[in-house]
């Protein structure tokens, strides 16, 4: 019998509604129960987190893009054997890039990715150590984007839930993930970007509320 897909469902108006997922955990790696379907909190304010617990319905919710928000603007930075793809649209300033490289990755210089002053293997593993898809790469005329194979939902600890392994993202705004094997979605409610995260969670305590 063939598994079925497993799926985040949600509507402007509802939580996100995790469907036939396997595993959701936290970034210490402790699990937490789920059903064939989970409610999980995406405005910051359940006091039972990562799962939603209905407080949204004192105010309701209306989860739409801001037009305030940084647009999708894809930029190439091109190196003499590979060149680095970078859409600050999709970006959720997670830093693992300017944490792990920054001597490729400096916002401080301009232009800010510096494709040749790494070996191109230490580019790859720092691009495939960003969670939100806002980072891809090109070798040989072929673009690479699919890093993260494993379906999981990781709830960072005051931060987004990062999503890999290809789980389907379905809502009412056609939204689409920049690249659909993993990207980040909005936990607290603060995003520009929803339903994505745009790294506002900085600005608050969403595990401490």
């Amino acid at each position: 019998m063939k598994k079925k897909e497993q799926e985040i469902v949600f509507t402007k108006h509802t939580p996100f509604l995790a469907v036939d997922v396997d595993v959701l955990k936290n970034d210490e790696g402790k699990e937490f129960p789920l059903g064939k379907v989970t409610a999980l909190c995406r405005c910051g304010k359940s006091s039972n987190k990562p799962y939603c617990d209905g407080t949204h319905e004192k105010k309701g919710l209306n989860e739409i893009k801001s037009e305030k928000r940084k647009k999708d603007n894809l930029k190439d930075y091109a190196g003499k054997d590979i060149t680095v793809h970078f859409n600050l649209g999709v970006c959720s300033h997670n830093a693992a890039c300017v944490r792990n490289l920054p001597e490729v990755f400096n916002v401080r210089k301009k232009p800010w990715i510096m494709a040749d002053n790494a070996p191109v293997e230490k580019v790859i593993e720092t691009i495939k150590k960003c969670p939100s898809g806002a980072l891809s790469y090109t070798i040989d005329g072929k673009k690479h984007t699919a890093f993260k194979e494993k379906k999981e939902i990781l709830v960072q600890k005051n931060g987004s839930y990062q999503v890999s392994g290809g789980i389907l993202l379905k809502d009412d705004m056609e939204s689409e993930p920049e690249i659909d094997t993993h990207y980040e979605l909005c936990r607290c409610g603060l995003s520009k970007n929803k339903p994505f995260c745009d790294g506002a969670h900085k600005c608050t305590k969403i595990d401490e509320m």
